[in-house]
């Protein structure tokens, strides 16, 4: 089945009337130079079917036309990166405009996008963690995940960072089981939460991250100052009445990231040391390789192209005199 790898747009539209109108003013010059010296300037008409049949199979070189499948291996140089988003209440907070969790989830889309040759999956937490995307080339579906992110898609509790820790440990485990003999791919931890951590102790959850080798790189997002956590009706409110109030804890994030040797960046409206952080994830590209077969459409470009080529080749070595001595 004949496919097409790029569709007829505004641009082809132009340069085919671009074209047609320069041959239209050539042939118009041609005549009006022949009229005053008695010659005839149909003699050049011959050469307007294969000028044109010449242009017409450049046009459908540049559209690409793809007959065939054909499976074929692609060595890649990519890792595996788990976004581990806290979807908590105090994430509702208004000390980053518009709000810590839309603030994240705008940096998070950049960070999926500036990755396309990496498997990425999603892991939201609270109280308890959910893998909310498994590790996907998929972009755009992952970037859909992380528009519908919201605090309510987690049961309301108490912060928890050793859940997230542990599911992603877990799900890598598995993930890196069934390719025995094959190289480990690079894999990160990505943590994004504003440190409230009501868990018990990290201490047994970060030997085992020290011991798997994965890089935890933590995003603390918020501020000392504070912010209130807007509900409907007005602000969340602590046992005076008075509205309560959730601050950046950075300590833990940074204890984390340190001890994995990552690093720990902050993200608020004035300090947004966000691209820090992908110059880093930049930096594990190619400490893992994999061979993926892949389906890829048979392009048949050259051959329109070189019947092009030769048309236009005729048309320089034919030439027809116009005006006569």
């Amino acid at each position: 089945m004949l496919t097409w790898l790029y569709s007829w747009a505004q641009g082809e539209t132009l340069l085919a009337a671009a074209a047609l109108l320069l041959y239209a003013g050539y042939l118009l010059r041609t005549a009006r130079l022949a009229r005053p010296l008695g010659q005839r300037a149909w003699r050049t008409g011959w050469k307007l079917l294969p000028r044109l049949l010449a242009f017409g199979l450049l046009l459908l070189a540049l559209l690409g036309p793809a007959y065939g499948l054909t499976q074929r291996a692609v060595r890649t140089a990519g890792k595996d990166l788990w976004l581990l988003v806290d979807l908590s209440r105090s994430m509702d907070a208004d000390d980053v405009a518009p709000s810590r969790l839309q603030k994240a989830r705008a940096e998070l889309a950049e960070l999926v996008q500036r990755f396309p040759a990496d498997r990425i999956g999603l892991i939201v937490f609270g109280s308890d963690a959910y893998v909310h995307c498994p590790l996907t080339y998929d972009q755009e579906a992952l970037l859909l995940l992380l528009n519908t992110l919201d605090t309510r898609l987690v049961p309301p509790g108490s912060t928890d960072l050793a859940q997230p820790l542990t599911l992603a440990l877990t799900r890598q485990a598995a993930t890196a089981g069934p390719s025995a003999g094959a190289p480990p791919r690079a894999t990160a931890l990505v943590l994004v939460s504003d440190g409230e951590d009501f868990g018990e102790s990290m201490e047994a959850v970060l030997r085992d991250l020290t011991r798997s080798g994965l890089r935890l790189y933590t995003v603390g997002v918020g501020t000392a100052a504070g912010g209130r956590m807007p509900r409907p009706g007005g602000y969340v409110r602590d046992a005076q009445g008075k509205p309560a109030v959730t601050r950046l804890q950075a300590a833990p994030l940074r204890r984390l990231a340190e001890a994995t040797g990552g690093i720990y960046v902050e993200l608020t409206d004035r300090h947004d040391e966000f691209p820090l952080l992908l110059r880093a994830l930049g930096r594990l590209e190619g400490q893992a390789q994999q061979v993926r077969t892949v389906t890829v459409a048979d392009n048949r470009y050259a051959y329109p192209l070189a019947a092009a080529l030769l048309l236009l080749a005729l048309d320089v070595v034919l030439t027809v005199t116009v005006i006569k001595p």
